[in-house]
């Protein structure tokens, strides 16, 4: 998640429909979002864009379905909130401070 592209992808596909509306093959909000827009919204290479969806895919962050020759992506809130409840958790947590001997 230490990455500026990645995490520009989950705000781009937080509100698809408002980033991508000029999708026509499939509405963004229910199919998700093409790989060849991402990249072109990130300014970058498809291969580069590819490598940055691999890992949010990876991790769990988005879906990917592929329709004919193009590949779809579509944010996963349901393993967004968990990792947001667990991070926020995690970090509410003490410290455990141990005893010299």
């Amino acid at each position: 998640m230490a990455s500026a592209p990645r995490l520009r992808v989950l705000r781009l596909l937080a509100e698809p429909q408002r980033h991508f509306g000029e999708q026509l093959s499939a509405d963004p909000a229910e199919f998700g979002v093409c790989m060849t827009l991402i990249a072109k919204a990130l300014g970058v290479a498809q291969p580069t864009a590819s490598r940055h969806l691999e890992i949010l895919k990876q991790a769990g962050f988005i879906t990917v379905q592929r329709h004919l020759k193009w590949s779809y992506c579509k944010r996963d809130e349901a393993a967004i909130g968990e990792y947001l409840n667990w991070l926020g958790a995690e970090l509410a947590q003490r410290p455990e401070v141990k005893q010299g001997r």
